[in-house]
């Protein structure tokens, strides 16, 4: 399942790895600003996120000053890529990231949203409802041959009241890497 354009965002309350910006645990309803949230899926080893880290962090900053929150999920299985651990999310944490950054240790975020990729986002408006998800942008691997920054299209669209004129995308990066069931 994949959640629609206009869905509620699924509930969540999940460990934090990045204390310096918000509790032990955050919620779903910690996360939202009063404009609304993006959510992202993301991991510590994938190169697609890797090379998108820094636009990451300021697109964190950009929601901030809007009044957006902003969060990073990660939903990886550690036992298939140990750089995914929650001990390492801490340690990428103390880097530097404006953001909360939550581990999704039994994977059902990751199911209820839908999520396929790393990095892949989805935003929510001040109600609650999805209206926009995929991609930051079409170059997350080299920000020098982006083109188009769809997130950042849409969080405009959003905010001056208007439907994003592109509310899906596909996502580009890393397949979540799942546990075996």
């Amino acid at each position: 399942m994949s959640l629609n354009i206009g869905d509620a965002p699924p509930n969540f309350h999940l460990a934090n790895a990045n204390t310096a910006v918000g509790s032990n645990q955050v919620s779903l309803e910690q996360a939202f600003d009063k404009n609304g949230l993006v959510v992202v899926f993301e991991c510590n080893h994938c190169p697609y996120v890797v090379a998108s880290i820094s636009r990451m962090n300021a697109m964190a900053e950009h929601c901030q000053e809007n009044g957006i929150g902003y969060v990073g999920i990660n939903s990886n299985d550690p036992l298939v890529y140990e750089n995914d651990s929650f001990a390492n999310m801490e340690k990428r944490a103390q880097k530097g990231m404006p953001y909360a950054y939550l581990h999704d240790s039994t994977q059902n975020i990751a199911h209820a949203y839908g999520a396929e990729r790393t990095p892949e986002f989805f935003l929510f408006n001040a109600q609650h409802q999805l209206v926009y998800k995929g991609r930051m942008d079409d170059s997350p691997r080299d920000p020098n041959d982006v083109m188009v920054r769809d997130l950042d299209e849409a969080i405009t669209a959003m905010l001056s009241g208007k439907v994003p004129d592109v509310p899906i995308t596909q996502s580009i990066g890393c397949s979540v890497k799942w546990k075996s069931r």
